[in-house]
């Protein structure tokens, strides 16, 4: 195992010594970490889940829930000893090597900047669907300018839409939960209790469907590492990181298997409303919420584009904290106002690129980007159960003093995290559509660690 001494890079000087700012609040990071979780991939991507899984699908949910709870926990224990803007590629870097920062780093910005064009793309779509006629790709470019605009300002512009923007989410979403419980109950208004009628075919497609249900599920979760990133330019990140963590339970356990436990409750998993319209909408419209379905549409477009607001500076400041650690072109480095302009620019660009490729290029470049960063959150989270295991041991050694978040009954927990990401890249082999996702994400992270090592040993020899 390298030493610290060996792995952590001196960060170049910045013109007139720009750092990064210190300018979001306490109120932005607790909302950043509570909206955080609530990301478009539930409001979205879980209706093919329930369709595959059918009730089984709150199993899966709590499976998955569990594992990012403990991948949470162990990013939280490391980020609140070193907070970092680069958050878990900073200590990649610390426990495992500059190849290994370089190679999540790179990977996660990759992620996120694709994320960043299909969040665009998905909420062009819901704004066209109100205004046919207009073209889907200018309203990608609004988006775009207003939120490369916003990043460009100030980080306490990104804070301040976050900050709106899962307010109202975790509005919508409680609301829902409330409604949906009263209805289970038997007490809301012109409803009848459906008891446990839907609920009886409880593994309809058997162990596949819940697989298919499963995988669904964990990429739904990704999006939660931000708060980490950001808890780095707060005006207390280490107190940031922790009360984020220590909350994320609760918060995975009402928002999603909450949600799930509804909607699978309220209506049959087999209606065709539940992927066409999306759970949230069917559940609404089968208890007769006049209008539930525009009112569902703005909360999903709110949740696109938080997620892109997020991923822009996510994508951001990875950049930023691998070009300071050198490991990538200096000039994204550069920060002016307490903003690194010219990383922000770079993320929006690579995002609309990729718009731009979904319409050029629909049949082949298109889909080999999609499947280039499908497992890309599982190669980070085990990044972060190895970077935790060794930075572990060398904390308690070195300063112990810094631990004030503690992965629960280390190391076991943190093995049986591993072996839970072992399990789901074996799901995901088992699969076809799930495989060849393998193959890409499995292709770009080897070439990342080539590039990385080869990096290393240049750095070393020089």
């Amino acid at each position: 195992m390298p030493h610290s001494t060996t792995t952590v890079e001196t960060p170049p000087t910045q013109d007139g010594g720009a750092t990064l700012s210190h300018g979001l609040k306490q109120r932005h990071l607790s909302m950043i970490a509570l909206g955080g979780v609530i990301g478009a991939g539930l409001f979205v991507g879980s209706g093919a889940g329930i369709a595959a899984a059918g009730p089984s699908i709150v199993v899966a949910y709590t499976l998955s829930g569990l594992l990012v709870m403990l991948v949470m926990r162990m990013l939280g224990e490391m980020s609140a000893a070193h907070p970092s803007s680069g958050s878990f590629s900073a200590h990649a870097e610390r426990a495992i090597g500059p190849w290994a920062g370089f190679t999540a780093g790179w990977s996660f910005w990759v992620l996120l900047c694709t994320a960043v064009g299909l969040e665009g793309i998905g909420a062009a779509k819901i704004v066209t669907g109100w205004l046919p006629g207009t073209p889907e790709w200018a309203w990608v470019a609004l988006f775009m300018v207003v939120f490369c605009a916003a990043n460009l300002a100030a980080v306490r512009n990104f804070g301040e839409f976050e900050f709106w923007f899962a307010a109202l989410k975790v509005g919508a979403i409680s609301l829902f939960l409330v409604l949906g419980v009263l209805a289970i109950a038997g007490v809301l208004p012109g409803t009848d209790s459906p008891g446990a009628a839907n609920l009886t075919d409880f593994l309809p497609n058997g162990g596949e469907g819940l697989i298919i249900g499963l995988l669904a599920s964990v990429f739904a979760y990704g999006g939660l590492e931000t708060v980490t990133i950001a808890a780095a330019e707060s005006e207390n990140p280490v107190r940031g990181v922790a009360s984020a963590v220590r909350t994320a339970m609760w918060r995975i356990a009402l928002f999603y298997v909450g949600s799930m436990a509804v909607i699978v409750t309220l209506v049959p998993w087999d209606s065709a409303e539940v992927v066409e319209k999306g759970p949230y909408v069917a559940a609404l419209d089968h208890l007769g919420i006049p209008a539930a379905g525009r009112l569902m549409n703005v909360v999903v477009l709110v949740a696109l584009l938080s997620a892109m607001n997020a991923n822009i500076y996510g994508s951001s400041r990875i950049a930023h904290s691998l070009v300071e650690r050198g490991q990538g072109p200096r000039a994204l480095a550069r920060v002016s106002g307490g903003v690194p302009r010219l990383a922000v620019l770079t993320s929006c660009v690579f995002g609309f690129v990729c718009v731009v490729l979904s319409y050029w290029r629909p049949d082949d470049v298109f889909p080999w980007l999609l499947n280039m960063i499908g497992a890309v959150i599982l190669v980070v989270w085990i990044f972060i159960a190895v970077s935790q295991l060794l930075l572990r041991r060398r904390l308690e050694r070195e300063s112990p003093e810094k631990l004030v978040v503690r992965m629960w009954a280390f190391p076991y927990l943190t093995w049986l995290a591993l072996a839970g990401m072992t399990a789901i890249f074996v799901l995901m082999a088992r699969e076809a559509d799930t495989r060849v996702q393998l193959y890409y994400t499995g292709g770009m992270t080897a070439v990342l660690a080539a590039v990385g090592y080869l990096r290393q040993r240049r750095r070393a020899g020089g």
